[in-house]
């Protein structure tokens, strides 16, 4: 029987992991890679003789294989995600169409692609929108885990695999096969697999401008933070100029690059690579910056891989019709962060190498990235704390002030907060988050038609945007018009299904999308209608 594993060698075994593959497993993910380490160590004669292949400078590759196949996430399905495809067919696939004219073929990755779902789903998006046209479009799927690429150039799935998929989508590209479903072989044909690993620079395949489109998406939060950008760099040199690179929800370019340009339409964010000629309008990246703090605080993840809400259980699902929800909802926020201010007093604690408890401060890195974690973990004081120490210069960021208004309005600070905002409006008068915290800002000091205003001013920047519908129908209901706030409720109830994470967690005042639904229910029913 093999003795366990000695603690200096599941370290080494990490390294191994991070050098290999890029991958990084912090104490959090320690157990779930010292089993691994355990399981394939015991079945390769031994963990010494393991280690001593894995620390070659060339490793065998069929070891590599198991370890991949091993250690990476397959779990994916049709259009996760779907708000980035609606994006990617109405912007770039479009945009393609307009420049090819008879130039090279447009050529697309699903970097990470796992078992083949998102490759796919690229592909039916071509060949859904361009018809013939789409000959003249190439995908490609690359992963390192070489059991789920058999798995894609099958072509088989589950239902599971296909929960997001439209039915009508379903319907012309899929048929009945066993208790799965097969893909239409005029769409698997269409797409070409390959094993290549994100963390090795190979030039003969990230050569400069092969692709126009990159889907990265739920993988380089994986990554230690050198080969995240090692393999950044690469796609930036691989993408043609105005290419468009997709990243995952809960993944941001910020210390990972600066050369690439933020988009947000159809409700979701994506970046361009720079061209002389005029961009997208840039909105405030701090929406998915703060996917990225909440990613780093919650090790939690849905079946399919998603984030979920941070602490979702905190509050219930449901709730009443209550007198103190009809005080003003900015109260109710406030009420909300003085009790997350007792939360954030309580030490954080950490495992020393004995797997011994011991208390230490948290961590507070000098930036805006630094201060999205702690709001992500409910710090609000010690965020705007960490906030005021940034110079002069990173006030004037507007990620800066858009995140420092949301802490200033949840700690009650509302003049520096409105103060905050008109900076914020001033210098974009489209910005929908700043509007929507004026709004709360006008409320507080009784001016309920200026809060009319902002609100709708944001609901109309962004249509998908759920809080300023939310508070529209309350301060519709305080008003006596209950048709009105009915309305906006249950199209605010309907936004939150689909509202991103991540400003759920910036403008919600410390409440998960469950308690929000519910309080749109509660005041629906209390306006006469259904909840």
């Amino acid at each position: 029987m093999n003795a366990l594993p000695a603690a200096p060698n599941i370290e080494r075994f990490r390294a191994v992991v991070e050098r290999c593959l890029g991958l990084r497993f912090d104490e959090s993910r320690l157990a779930v890679l010292s089993g691994v380490f355990e399981r394939l160590g015991a079945a390769g004669g031994g963990f010494e003789p393991y280690l001593a292949r894995l620390e070659q400078p060339n490793p065998p590759r069929d070891e590599l294989r198991v370890l991949a196949h091993e250690l990476t996430i397959g779990e994916t399905y049709f259009f996760r995600n779907i708000a980035q495809f609606h994006a990617f067919t109405d912007v770039a696939l479009r945009e393609l169409a307009g420049t090819r004219h008879g130039s090279r073929r447009a050529r697309i990755l699903s970097a990470g692609c796992a078992s083949g779902e998102e490759a796919y789903s690229l592909a039916i998006c071509v060949r859904e929108t361009l018809g013939d046209a789409s000959r003249d479009v190439s995908v490609t799927g690359i992963d390192v885990n070489t059991a789920s690429l058999e798995k894609a150039a099958r072509g088989l799935y589950s239902p599971w695999s296909l929960r997001e998929t439209p039915p009508d989508v379903a319907r012309r590209w899929f048929r009945a096969s066993g208790r799965g479903h097969a893909l239409d072989p005029s769409i698997r044909d269409r797409v070409l697999f390959q094993e290549r690993n994100l963390a090795d620079d190979e030039p003969g395949f990230w050569f400069p401008e092969a692709f126009d489109v990159i889907f990265c998406r739920n993988v380089l939060m994986y990554f230690a933070p050198d080969h995240a950008r090692a393999a950044i760099a690469r796609m930036t040199r691989s993408l043609t100029p105005g290419g468009y690179l997709f990243l995952g929800h809960a993944e941001t370019m910020r210390t990972l690059s600066d050369e690439f340009q933020l988009c947000h339409t159809h409700g979701t964010f994506y970046y361009q690579r720079p061209v002389r000629t005029a961009l997208p309008v840039r909105e405030s990246a701090a929406h998915t910056r703060a996917a990225t703090a909440l990613r780093e605080d919650r090790a939690d993840r849905a079946p399919g891989g998603d984030l979920e809400d941070p602490a979702s259980d905190r509050e219930p699902a449901t709730l009443d019709a209550d007198p103190a929800w009809t005080s003003t909802w900015v109260d109710t926020v406030q009420r909300s962060s003085d009790r997350i201010r007792l939360l954030s007093q309580r030490p954080v604690a950490s495992a020393d190498s004995n797997g011994a408890s011991k208390l230490r401060q948290s961590v507070r890195p000098p930036d805006v990235a630094g201060a999205l974690e702690l709001l992500a973990r409910e710090r609000f004081a010690d965020a705007l704390e960490l906030l005021g120490d940034l110079p002069r210069t990173g006030e004037r960021d507007p990620d800066a002030l858009l995140l420092r208004a949301v802490l200033l309005t949840h700690s009650g600070q509302l003049n520096d907060a409105e103060a905050a905002c008109a900076e914020l409006c001033a210098a974009n008068e489209r910005n929908a988050g700043a509007h929507y915290l004026l709004a709360l800002c006008c409320e507080a000091r009784g001016d309920r038609k200026g809060a009319r205003q902002h609100d709708e001013a944001a609901a109309k920047i962004d249509p998908r945007f759920a809080m300023p519908r939310l508070h529209l129908g309350l301060l519709a209901r305080r008003a006596g018009e209950m048709g009105v706030a009915r309305r906006e409720l249950e199209t605010a109830a309907a936004l939150l299904a689909n509202e991103d994470t991540s400003r759920i967690l910036l403008y919600g005042g410390g409440f998960t999308r469950e308690t929000l639904t519910a309080l749109c229910r509660a005041e629906i029913q209390a306006t006469g209608g259904s909840p």
